[in-house]
């Protein structure tokens, strides 16, 4: 028996998936500054309806903000 050898986790489509319980207790363990970069990932699934126009949740920089996490608009380049 190998005391350094490191066992081999089967790839994430075959583990089960987490519980909202465990989701929930990670979430509260990280840093606002993971929380944000948390959110950036899921902006892109996200869709807002803002004054009957629907912007998508990439078109946001998401930044800590003090205690807060803070979501502004994307500065268009042209």
């Amino acid at each position: 028996m190998n005391l350094f050898k490191q066992s081999k986790l089967p790839p994430p489509s075959y583990r089960p998936p987490l519980e909202a319980a465990e989701i929930i207790q990670l979430f509260t363990q990280l840093t606002l500054h993971q929380q944000a970069a948390l959110m950036r990932l899921m902006s892109r699934n996200l869709m807002l309806t803002v004054d009957g126009e629907q912007i998508m949740g990439y078109e946001f920089d998401y930044n800590v903000d003090g205690a807060m996490i803070s979501a502004t608009p994307v500065e268009d380049e042209d």
